[in-house]
């Protein structure tokens, strides 16, 4: 036949989806064909002992709805300044008075700014992710102090 190589090709890989399709339906393993490229990153979903993994976030969320965590992170900003947020704190204490303590214990600035997916956030200048921690815990605003978790480098 006077076909080219590419149209030998295509039409290969055309009757190998057509095998592929009908080995599905028949439930029986595709038999091995040199020709065809195969990859190792297909895998069936009825491969016993791989169903159920271990899921690294279906924990996290499920202490995000039985525990309230507070969440004391710090951003680099430019060169060596630095940024710390605290997140999480509750509802019923005033977030003004809490930042004028926080302000006035560690000698920086800050502010609180009303954030729509995570709520209200306490910006403080430099990083003071340790004294945040010490006072929420010596001020009892946080119960237990395994209930704050600190983030950054």
């Amino acid at each position: 036949s006077c076909a080219s190589p590419s149209l030998l090709r295509t039409r290969r890989l055309s009757s190998d989806r057509v095998q592929q399709s009908a080995t599905r339906l028949s439930n029986k393993p595709p038999a091995f064909n040199p020709q065809t490229v195969y990859f190792m990153t297909a895998v069936e979903d009825n491969i016993p002992g791989l169903s159920g993994g271990f899921d690294p976030f279906a924990d996290a969320e499920a202490d995000s709805e039985s525990q309230h965590y507070l969440h004391v992170r710090v951003q680099q900003r430019n060169g060596r300044k630095s940024l710390t947020t605290v997140q999480g704190i509750d509802p019923s204490f005033d977030y003004k008075k809490v930042l004028k303590a926080f302000k006035k214990e560690f000698c920086c600035n800050g502010t609180v700014v009303e954030d729509a997916e995570l709520g209200k956030v306490i910006q403080l200048q430099g990083d003071q992710r340790k004294n945040v921690h010490t006072f929420l815990v010596s001020e009892k605003i946080v119960k237990n102090k395994e209930l704050i978790k600190i983030h950054g480098f």
